[in-house]
């Protein structure tokens, strides 16, 4: 499903009009279906594009914050979520949040639910989604937008900590290499022209000039590649927000430590979401299918597939979770199971025991990037005392020189 923006003619009275018409639906055809139906003739389709600040505003966690709590508010007021979300956006008088909010209105116009209306939007994650979705379902979608609000302030606290930390270790990298990067030339052509005059002392001088310089274009290439990569990362999660999968992301989690810290956070969005549905008492195989969609993980999402398939196949529901890539202790509780009733509180137990888990790796995440800056740090002022010595050569070359010439 997409919007898009159709430039349409009718034929009235006075002649032929010209409008433009916003639909959500999957393809062109449909859409110059829709107008057909309607009774107009398609000018030009267009796929609806958000300018770069409407795309910084829609994800805003203080915006969805904001959106989620309306319509908690309005909710208890009104029959239904999908009406609280209609108010909101036919209140809205920013321009921007209208064109922002407009998906969810096509949605929710040709009868959609609320849960769809927010996908339409494109600007909450997997998690969050699956959080509201797995309390609709359970028809507490009120009760469930105080957890999915705690979901994205978590998630906020974690990406500011994360940035902050990588900032700060970033610059001190970057003002390292960059006054490495300076006087590199700086101080390798003073020592070209202030060789050692004995031969004995100048091959070792040579030696000595030629490792310096190659350790600091080693430095210099590490922080500028490292800075390239970080940056490049981030600018490619921040626009493949939304999207399951994307070669970048696939880089990331090869990455030993971080790719299992993503892993723990799909697991435990996913088994929150599971259980929640579970408690609501929402049939078994739509809370496995529902919980596949928490996460943007492709491990963690063929785990809950490959689960449901082996429940529609006749096998026991601790059978069917009880595989890799859950641990050992994981899997003996579930593989324990007896009672249907045990099932959410294990599936909790194990969300709470995975979300432990991902914040004492984002911990150690910190930790190896504080040493190993302290490592480059170490290297590179052990690199510049390494010069000094070089130049002590040189200057007692010099000024035995000199000492020789007055003698």
């Amino acid at each position: 499903m997409q919007q898009w923006i159709a430039e349409i003619a009718y034929d009235s009275m006075s002649g032929v009009k010209r409008i433009e018409e916003s639909f959500y639906l999957p393809s062109i055809d449909d859409v110059r279906e829709a107008v057909h139906k309607k009774g107009g003739y398609v000018i030009a389709i267009r796929a609806h594009k958000r300018s770069a600040i409407e795309r910084f505003l829609a994800r805003s966690t203080w915006w969805q914050v904001q959106l989620l709590r309306g319509i908690q508010f309005r909710s208890t007021s009104v029959s239904s979520p999908g009406v609280a979300l209609w108010r909101i956006i036919e209140a809205e008088t920013s321009p921007r949040r209208q064109n922002i909010l407009s998906p969810a209105r096509e949605a929710l116009s040709r009868g959609l639910g609320v849960i769809d209306a927010l996908k339409a939007l494109n600007i909450f994650d997997f998690g969050t989604l699956a959080i509201l979705a797995a309390s609709e379902k359970a028809n507490k979608l009120s009760e469930g937008i105080p957890h999915a609000i705690q979901s994205i302030t978590q998630k906020r606290k974690n990406q500011r900590a994360i940035m902050g930390t990588m900032g700060w270790l970033g610059f001190d990298v970057l003002t390292i290499v960059s006054s490495l990067a300076a006087g590199k030339e700086m101080v390798l052509g003073w020592f070209g022209n202030n060789k050692p005059t004995e031969p004995d002392k100048l091959a070792e001088y040579e030696r000595v000039v030629g490792n310096l310089g190659l350790t600091w274009d080693i430095l210099i290439w590490i922080a500028y590649g490292s800075a390239i990569f970080m940056a490049w990362a981030l600018f490619s999660f921040y626009v493949n927000k939304g999207k399951v999968d994307w070669p970048t992301a696939r880089i990331v989690r090869k990455i030993p430590l971080i790719g299992s810290y993503m892993r723990d956070l799909g697991f435990s969005d996913s088994m929150m979401a599971c259980a929640r549905m579970l408690k609501g008492h929402v049939p078994i195989n739509d809370a496995l299918a529902q919980a596949g969609e928490a996460t943007s993980s492709p491990e963690v999402r063929k785990y809950w597939e490959t689960a449901n398939a082996e429940l529609e196949r006749g096998i026991g529901l601790g059978s069917a979770l009880d595989r890799a890539p859950l641990s050992r202790g994981e899997r003996l509780e579930l593989a324990s199971l007896s009672d249907l009733d045990q099932v959410a509180t294990i599936v909790e137990s194990i969300a709470e025991m995975r979300a432990s888990s991902a914040k004492t790796k984002h911990s150690l995440i910190v930790w190896i990037a504080f040493a190993l800056t302290g490592v480059f740090l170490a290297i590179a002022f052990g690199s510049a005392i390494y010069a000094l010595t070089v130049m002590n050569m040189s200057m007692d070359s010099m000024m035995g020189g000199l000492m020789g010439g007055a003698l």
